[in-house]
């Protein structure tokens, strides 16, 4: 089944893939070299400027993880590890590869652990302020801990502007509330224990064998400079770039900037 966004924001068409044990919800429109995008702990947003523009450019496959949006979450499934294996499964159902695979936060999360497994359809990483390792003392979280906080605060860590991304849910509708409310749920089982990272992760890291980008927005409060350097060190010939007037989702506050670091990059 596929269902067209509707006017103006129609950037891409939804369909629900049927994989071994899961459902998975997933968003493809434009033409060109495919780029596959995992979005973040925020879910997706299909009708995002930054999809529109990269579709353009790419033919763009978006899917939703396992929990999030319209994708079940079978009982047995609890871990990014889970997602990477799952996404291996939409690779291959699309028939996709030449992948430029871009990933944001655990979604960048769960592109790093695929890249570790695989590479033979993926020609190039981008990882969007990612989470997944352990850097710093174990007595201290290198993330914030965003479950403990008022949602307010954590708006501010998230965006360089949080008074124009602040949701208001009287604005949405129980629907959209109920999505909210369930990535909300999924994220925390994912990454609860241990938090936001799989400790074996930066010691697989180097297995990385193609060309990898990181980026980060620079007023980003919950991935820090130090923590995203530490995160390209470990991944042979990475580098990493900082989008001004940005912070943790840089695709949402400076689309035109995000989709020209990734042209630039995949050589488009």
């Amino acid at each position: 089944m596929a269902e067209a966004l509707i006017g103006e924001r129609a950037a891409l068409d939804r369909s629900v893939l049927k994989l071994p044990e899961v459902d998975i919800e997933v968003f493809q429109g434009g033409e060109g070299p495919v780029l596959l995008f995992l979005h973040g702990g925020g879910g997706l947003q299909a009708d995002a400027a930054f999809l529109r523009l990269l579709g353009k450019r790419f033919r763009v496959v978006a899917p939703s993880h396992p929990g999030f949006g319209g994708s079940s979450l079978p009982l047995w499934m609890d871990s990014v590890d889970d997602f990477a294996h799952v996404h291996f499964d939409v690779i291959d159902q699309l028939k996709l590869d030449h992948i430029t695979l871009v990933g944001a936060s655990i979604g960048g999360w769960t592109a790093a652990e695929m890249a570790t497994k695989n590479t033979s359809r993926i020609d190039r990483l981008v990882l969007v302020s990612p989470v997944g390792i352990k850097v710093g003392p174990v007595d201290k979280l290198d993330i914030p801990d965003i479950f403990a906080m008022a949602q307010d605060k954590v708006e501010r860590l998230i965006y360089h502007q949080p008074e124009k991304w602040r949701l208001d849910p009287a604005k949405k509708t129980d629907e959209e509330l109920l999505t909210f409310a369930r990535n909300r749920e999924t994220l925390t089982l994912v990454t609860w224990e241990p938090y936001m990272h799989n400790p074996k992760l930066k010691h697989r890291l180097h297995r990385i064998d193609r060309p990898t980008l990181i980026l980060r927005g620079a007023s980003d409060g919950l991935v820090s400079r130090d923590y995203a350097d530490s995160y390209a060190k470990l991944i042979p010939g990475a580098r990493l770039e900082t989008i001004p007037e940005a912070g943790h989702v840089p695709f949402l506050e400076q689309p035109e900037a995000f989709v020209d670091r990734i042209v630039r990059f995949a050589g488009r």
